[in-house]
């Protein structure tokens, strides 16, 4: 097993950025691909960026692609997600998670997942 705890969520205006951190502990975690996703009030949890285990693959919800960057650091067994330009829809309780899949965009195969961290995003 894996666990994962999020933290560098807060409250900014937007245009701003912010920089959150996945740290893990467990199981290898190299041996993951790993994931942000993030839920908005009243909506359901969302896919935003995954990076595969080795860092040389990313992918990106539309949404979010050119304003965030997911990053990866294995000696630390630390996942980034470097926030830039936020919007007021990017308002969220934002999730990193862990899946044995090579890579994926779907929740459903992500096994393992963080307590969440709250960006609130001001206009």
């Amino acid at each position: 097993q894996v666990q994962l705890v999020e933290s560098g969520g807060g409250l900014v205006q937007a245009g701003d950025f912010l920089r959150l951190s996945c740290a893990a502990s467990g199981r290898a975690f190299s041996s993951y691909a790993m994931g942000w996703f993030r839920q908005a009030p009243g909506k359901e949890r969302e896919f935003v960026a995954t990076i595969v285990r080795s860092g040389g693959y990313t992918y990106y919800a539309d949404s979010v692609k050119g304003r965030f960057t997911i990053s990866r650091d294995n000696a630390k067994n630390t996942v980034y997600l470097q926030m830039n330009s936020l919007k007021p829809e990017d308002t969220a309780v934002y999730y990193c998670a862990a899946t044995d899949r090579v890579v994926t965009d779907d929740l459903r195969w992500y096994n393992y997942w963080g307590q969440g961290t709250q960006v609130t995003v001001s206009s």
